[in-house]
């Protein structure tokens, strides 16, 4: 079956995955899992690249970003694999590749399912059996989100609508992916990353399609469900 192509839109969210190559351990110390976030932090500024969530796992990493340009995007990530491999084989006198090739990457509807998203990748630890609670996992971007201050991630409608406060909105956010989520987004969301596809609605994915002139696969229908 021919690969399916990497589909970049500036200005919408991305969900990206990058895996150690072979599933290899890329992160094993703690100055392992602060140097990515030092250069994820300098570098987003760098690619013009805002980042709504991520999460840090042992052989892979969860990202969901939006680029102000596609080469952006692409500079991003080969910076961020680039800097974390230079850091690793100095760290252990080796040389060679750290990572997989091809990052896999899925176009986000930011209206429904931005959110949903950020709570996939930050109940990543969770679902691995690492933490019982998305809060209790130090490498992902859950703690900051609900935190009296996000530091450096950015924000959006999404997350800031969620209260009427934004005390109020961490809070609902805290609940919402502290709830868990259901199979089908929960499979909706991993094959689409898994396949290069669209997240989002039937509604998003004809916009989309109408916007670029080609045509995408459908999945299963329905948004996920916010905390009221």
């Amino acid at each position: 079956m021919p690969r399916t192509g990497r589909l970049v839109m500036p200005g919408y969210p991305h969900h990206i995955v990058q895996r150690g190559h072979n599933r290899q351990l890329v992160f094993a110390e703690r100055s392992d899992y602060e140097h990515y976030l030092s250069n994820l932090r300098e570098l987003k500024e760098q690619c013009g690249i805002k980042v709504f969530s991520y999460c840090l796992m042992t052989n892979h990493v969860h990202l969901v970003v939006s680029p102000d340009t596609a080469a952006g995007l692409g500079a991003f990530m080969k910076g961020l694999a680039a800097r974390a491999t230079r850091y690793r084989n100095k760290l252990k006198g080796r040389s060679g590749t750290l990572w997989e090739w091809r990052y896999k990457s899925s176009v986000v509807d930011s209206e429904e399912y931005l959110l949903a998203c950020s709570r996939y990748i930050e109940l990543n630890p969770v679902r691995a059996r690492m933490v019982a609670l998305a809060g209790d996992y130090e490498w992902s971007s859950f703690q900051q989100r609900v935190g009296a201050k996000p530091e450096w991630l950015d924000s959006s409608p999404c997350f800031t609508s969620l209260g009427s406060t934004a005390a109020e909105a961490r809070s609902k956010y805290g609940i919402f992916v502290e709830g868990g989520i259901p199979d089908a987004e929960y499979e909706l969301i991993r094959q689409a990353v898994q396949r290069n596809q669209l997240t989002g609605s039937g509604k998003f994915v004809d916009a989309i399609e109408a916007t670029l002139g080609l045509r995408v696969e459908r999945r299963g229908p329905g948004r996920p469900k916010r905390e009221k």
